[in-house]
């Protein structure tokens, strides 16, 4: 297998400049996701990869796991450094304190997470096979690496592969079947072979390429089929009868607060009462009392200090805060440990606190999934002896809230499951209660992160999750994107990026459990079954031909 032969220009590259390819094409793979949804990248960018992967495992009989991994990790590389630059900005929010982390952080994370593809390709190196078996082998692998991505070390599943077929909303569809792992075994199978098989049949034939192109034909339209059927599935679901709204009038706040500003004690008054005075307002910045609103939403740490301590943010609460309805809110929160305890003698928490009628608190929820190195550091107490912090400066960091999580329970309102921050890009888990809420309710605050591609992504994940469950999703943002989602991860309304203000809307209604909610990724764990008894059964045929045709050559 020569990959030279594939793609002519690779014959003309030195090793370096293939690298330099391989980060490239990683990079530009990131069009495939939001906010630019330049999904049929991949049709070209996912063939060089397995390109380069041949070019590794051709020159390096001996070592191809090493070299296959190497070229996989700077394509990884490649595309999770153009994918989450972003995060940098966080870093300058106080840039004297931690603007000299930066580089180390928007560089470290990238190599950390493409080790996931590089061993996704050392083991795709071993079962490497000429023509379409190899991207077979590649979508299992990759697609579990994924899948790894995501859970090990509390996970971090951000632009997993699969999110570039959810860029129209027929192809989002497919997400409450496979779920985004499921996806991500398409992505790979489906825009990687058309390019692969025309130029195996270039090289095998040695035809021109017009001739190739005939050749390549049926698998290129069975992969292009399969698009058309999931995309043809998903336009009919949507022309079903939405789910009748529920009975909950939403008013959701963005006070557009930047994050510079935001922690700082003398301005903690002020940004305080700019989330009370848009409480009382309209979209249209009329004063209305919130008096037909059932519930208010305030963002993530809408209030970072301890207002459950604060008699006078109380009281505040109460006025604004119409009698037959509630606020919910993020906010700081301590627990005393018992006196006994060896541990810390408090607790913070990251909370979610809903609110009654006279701005007494009736619900609380602590977050359960924490950002590292945002709430907490890892071997939080070694590290903070040498001087180090987490981004929010919390001196122990933040603990977190039981689990499973709880939902959300309010006097008069359906139950909601409620996700602080980045609790919503995890698949599967959004929901962790037998009981099935009505919606998925989410605050954070994207104002860390600027007007970046980072809020667009986290919006979109958001939207995928709704489609998996088959729930609406309420999202309130400091500075992001505020939206109502409804179930088929349409986007009802939103205020975009740097808008102060406010939303009204109807709760959208919810639909029946999903295959996704029913059986979460066992369809995907299906798939992969289903790939593997493929690979087995042509591998050994391939064998079984080989030893036939030895023992016809035998005197």
């Amino acid at each position: 297998m020569q990959a030279d032969r594939h793609l002519p220009f690779l014959a003309r590259l030195s090793p370096w400049s293939r690298r330099a390819l391989a980060i490239a094409a990683g990079a530009a793979s990131v069009l495939a996701m939001a906010p630019f949804f330049l999904w049929p990248v991949l049709f070209l960018t996912l063939p060089v990869l397995v390109f380069l992967i041949d070019g590794a495992v051709a020159t390096a009989p001996r070592r191809p796991a090493a070299h296959a991994a190497g070229i996989a990790w700077l394509f990884a590389f490649g595309y999770f450094l153009a994918g989450l630059f972003w995060i940098g900005e966080a870093f300058l929010v106080e840039a004297d304190k931690f603007a000299a982390l930066m580089p180390f952080a928007v560089m470290a994370m990238p190599a950390g997470l493409a080790l996931f593809w590089a061993g996704a390709a050392a083991i795709a190196s071993v079962m490497w096979r000429p023509g379409w078996v190899r991207v077979l082998v590649l979508a299992i692998t990759l697609s579990c690496a994924e899948w790894l991505r995501g859970h090990v070390l509390t996970g971090f599943p951000w632009n997993v592969l699969g999110y570039a077929l959810t860029a129209s909303e027929a192809l989002l569809q497919s997400a409450s079947l496979l779920g985004i792992y499921g996806l991500t075994w398409i992505t790979v199978l489906l825009l990687a072979t058309p390019l692969v098989a025309w130029s195996d049949a270039r090289v095998g034939a040695r035809v021109a390429p017009t001739a190739a192109v005939r050749a390549a034909l049926p698998a290129t339209a069975a992969c292009l089929a399969c698009l058309a059927l999931l995309a043809a599935w998903g336009a009919w679901r949507l022309t079903g009868h939405p789910p009748p709204e529920q009975a909950v009038r939403l008013r959701l706040v963005q006070p557009s607060i930047p994050q510079r500003e935001k922690w700082q004690s003398e301005n903690q008054r002020r940004n305080f009462e700019r989330h009370l005075e848009l409480t009382l307002q309209n979209p249209a910045g009329e004063i209305d009392g919130a008096k037909s609103v059932q519930l208010i939403v305030w963002p993530e740490a809408a209030m970072p200090f301890l207002p459950l301590d604060t008699p006078a943010a109380l009281e505040a609460l109460g006025r604004v805060i119409p009698a037959d309805g509630h606020l919910v809110a993020g906010l700081l929160r301590v627990e005393t440990a018992p006196p006994l305890a060896a541990t810390r003698k408090r607790r913070v928490l990251n909370s979610l606190v809903a609110f009654g009628p006279g701005g007494m608190p009736v619900a609380v929820y602590d977050k359960t999934h924490l950002v590292p190195f945002g709430e907490y550091l890892p071997f939080q107490a070694t590290l903070e002896a040498i001087g180090l912090e987490q981004l929010t400066r919390i001196r122990g960091g933040f603990d977190v809230g039981p689990t499973p999580r709880p939902l959300m329970r309010i006097a008069g309102l359906p139950p909601f499951a409620p996700l602080i921050c980045y609790e919503a890009i995890f698949p599967g888990t959004v929901v962790q209660s037998s009981e099935r809420p009505a919606a998925l309710l989410n605050v954070t605050n994207d104002g860390w992160f600027g007007n970046t591609t980072g809020p667009r992504q986290h919006l979109h994940q958001a939207r995928v999750r709704a489609v998996e469950e088959g729930l609406p999703v309420i999202r309130s943002a400091n500075n992001g994107i505020s939206a109502v989602v409804d179930a088929f991860g349409r986007v009802v309304t939103q205020l975009d990026l740097d808008v102060t203000g406010v939303i009204d809307v109807q709760l959208p209604g919810r639909l029946p459990p999903t295959v996704y909610a029913r059986l979460g990724d066992g369809p995907f764990a299906v798939f992969l079954g289903f790939s593997i008894v493929v690979l087995a059964v042509w591998v050994g045929a391939i064998q079984g031909s080989k030893r036939t045709l030895s023992r016809s050559d035998r005197p």
